[in-house]
C-alpha cells in the first residue's frame, strides 16, 4: 500500500512542475509562496500570481492535513471516526483576457484509519477533476479540452472518462440559475481500488490528470491570448465571473470542507476573481456571441 507520506510528496512535486510551467507561459509574473500550519494538525504552500501578462490571479496550492473531523463533516461523509488525513493540489487561474477560460484543476487524497478495535475499516480515497469555465464558449477549444481529458482517462479505464463526465456536468451546476459553470469537464470523489483496477493504478490516475494540466492550459492560452477583445467583451468576463463566484460559495464542497476543518481562509477563497459584476436583470442581445455561450451552458453536451 501507498503511504499517505508518498502521495503528499508526489502531489507537492506536481505543485513545482505546474507553477514553473504558468511562469514561463505568463512570461513576467511569479508565484509569491507562503508557508502556513494549521491549527489542529498539518499545513500547505499556498502559491499565488498576480498582475501577470496574462494571469490575473491564480493560485497553486498544496496541503497536508490533519486532525479530528468536525461532526458536520462526518455527517456529510458518512463516516464514524474522528481522525482524518488529507492532502491535494488545488488550482484556479483567471486570467485577464476575456477569449481565455478559467480553468480548475483538483487531485486530493483522504483517509481515516480504522477506529477503536478495528470495529470500522480504515477509509482511503481519491477525488479530483478538471472544468473549463470559458467566458465565451469556443467549440473547437472545448473539443480541445474535453479530448485531453478522455485521453488520460483512456490510459487507466475506458468507462472512466464518461463516468467522470456526467459526474462534472452535474456537479459544476448553479442550480439557482439553471446553468452549468461552464463546459465541465471530469470530476470524481472516493475513487478507491476494486477488483478490476488497483490502488496503484488509481493513484497514477491521479497524478496523470495532475500532469494533464499544464499541456492543455497552456495550449489554450496560447490559442487565444493574442486575440484582440472590446471593453464589451471585457464586461461580459466580469459578468460570468459573478457566477463563477456563486458556484464556489453556495454549492462547491472543497470550499465547505476547508471553512469546515479550520483551514486557511486566505488558501480555501483564493478561487475567487479579484473582480466581478453582477449585472441586474441582464439579457443577451439575440444571435450575440454571449447568448451562444448561454446556450451551451447545458449539461449533456457531447464534446468529443
Amino acid at each position: 500500500m501507498i503511504s499517505k507520506e508518498q502521495i503528499a510528496a508526489d502531489y507537492k512535486h506536481i505543485q513545482d512542475e505546474i507553477c514553473a510551467a504558468l511562469e514561463a507561459t505568463d512570461g513576467i509574473a511569479l508565484f509569491e509562496e507562503e508557508i502556513w500550519e494549521r491549527e489542529g494538525g498539518g499545513g500547505g504552500r499556498t502559491r499565488i500570481i498576480q498582475n501577470g501578462n496574462i494571469f490575473e490571479k491564480g493560485g497553486v496550492n498544496f496541503s497536508a492535513v490533519h486532525g479530528h473531523l468536525p461532526h458536520t463533516i462526518k455527517k456529510a461523509l458518512n463516516v464514524e471516526q474522528d481522525d482524518f488525513f488529507a492532502t491535494g493540489v488545488s488550482i484556479v487561474i483567471h486570467p485577464n483576457h476575456p477569449l481565455v477560460p478559467i480553468i480548475h484543476m483538483n487531485i486530493r487524497y483522504f483517509e481515516m484509519p480504522s477506529s477503536f478495535n478495528n470495529a470500522t475499516p480504515p477509509v482511503r480515497w481519491f477525488g479530483g477533476g478538471i472544468d473549463l469555465t470559458p467566458h465565451y464558449v469556443v467549440e473547437d477549444d472545448a473539443r480541445f479540452f474535453h479530448q485531453q481529458l478522455k485521453d488520460v482517462c483512456d490510459r487507466f479505464n475506458h468507462d472512466f472518462y464518461q463516468r467522470f463526465k456526467v459526474w462534472a456536468d452535474n456537479y459544476f451546476f448553479i442550480k439557482h440559475r439553471d446553468e452549468t459553470r461552464g463546459i465541465g469537464g471530469i470530476f470524481y470523489d472516493r475513487l478507491t481500488a476494486t477488483d478490476e483496477i488497483s490502488w496503484e493504478t488509481v493513484f497514477e490516475f491521479s497524478k496523470a490528470l495532475g500532469r494533464t494540466f499544464i499541456p492543455t492550459y497552456t495550449e489554450l492560452v496560447n490559442r487565444n491570448r493574442d486575440k484582440k477583445f472590446t471593453s464589451d467583451q471585457q464586461q461580459w468576463q466580469y459578468q460570468r465571473r459573478s457566477r463563477y463566484t456563486e458556484f464556489n460559495l453556495v454549492y462547491d464542497a472543497g470550499t465547505k470542507f476547508g471553512l469546515e476543518t479550520n483551514g486557511r481562509i486566505e488558501s480555501i477563497l483564493m478561487s475567487l476573481p479579484p473582480t466581478a459584476k453582477w449585472v441586474y436583470n441582464y439579457q443577451a442581445q439575440p444571435g450575440s456571441e454571449e447568448e451562444k455561450t448561454l446556450s451551451l451552458l447545458k449539461k449533456g453536451l457531447n464534446w468529443v
